[in-house]
C-alpha cells in the first residue's frame, strides 16, 4: 500500500503520471532501435584524423543556420536529460545525445577517450560487423 502522500499525488495527477510513464517507455523503445541504427550507418572513417567533412562547407549562411539549429537541439536535449534524471525518462542517454550534438571546446578529445575504451569500441565494432559494416577507423 502507498503512503497517504503518494496516494494523494497519484489520485490528483494520475493522467499526468501515465503520460510520463508512456513517454518514458516510448523513449526507451525508440532509443533501443535508434542508437544501434545510427552506429551502423555511421561511415567507418567518421572519426578519422584530418577528416575535414563539414556540412554546407561552401554555403556559410546555411552552415551557420545548421549549426545554430543543431546546437539549440543539443542544448534542449541536454536540459531535458538533466530533468529526466529526476523525472521518468532516459536521462543519461538523453544527456549523451545532447552532448553529441553540441559543439564545445575539447569535444573531439572527449569523444576519442570514450571511443577508445576497449569495451565501448568492441561493442560498437561488434554491432557494425554483425550488420556487415567495416569497423570504425581512427
Amino acid at each position: 500500500m502507498l503512503p497517504d502522500v503518494l496516494q494523494d499525488l497519484w489520485s490528483q495527477h494520475e493522467n499526468l503520471i501515465w503520460v510520463f510513464a508512456l513517454v518514458s517507455i516510448g523513449t526507451l523503445v525508440i532509443s533501443a532501435f535508434l542508437v544501434p541504427y545510427l552506429i551502423i550507418i555511421l561511415p567507418a572513417d567518421f572519426y578519422a584524423e584530418g577528416d575535414s567533412r563539414h556540412v554546407f562547407q561552401n554555403r556559410p549562411l546555411l552552415r551557420a543556420v545548421f549549426l545554430l539549429v543543431k546546437n539549440a537541439l543539443g542544448a534542449l536535449l541536454f536540459a531535458a536529460g538533466v530533468l529526466m534524471l529526476f523525472l521518468p525518462g532516459q536521462g543519461i542517454l538523453t544527456i549523451l545525445a545532447g552532448l553529441a550534438l553540441l559543439n564545445f571546446p575539447g569535444k573531439r578529445k572527449l569523444e576519442m577517450r570514450f571511443l577508445h575504451l576497449p569495451k565501448v569500441l568492441g561493442s560498437i565494432n561488434w554491432l557494425r560487423t554483425r550488420a556487415g559494416r567495416q569497423p570504425l577507423s581512427f
